[in-house]
């Protein structure tokens, strides 16, 4: 993988992170945030913006 390409992922990884501690998530089932891959932080961050409720209910 081109290195262009491997950090556009890890920004793009970390701002989700950030995003997803900013509305209370910090943990998907028993895994950290960074554990997760960048497919599953945009799921969660959608699942996230579909609702508050949502967001705060997946710790």
């Amino acid at each position: 993988m081109a290195p262009q390409i491997r950090n556009a992922i890890e920004v793009r990884k970390k701002q989700l992170i950030h995003m997803l501690i900013q509305n209370g998530i910090y943990k998907k089932s028993e895994r950290h945030l960074y554990e997760l891959s960048l497919g599953e932080l945009e799921s969660e961050y959608k699942i996230c913006q579909k609702g508050a409720g949502s967001c705060q209910n997946a710790k």
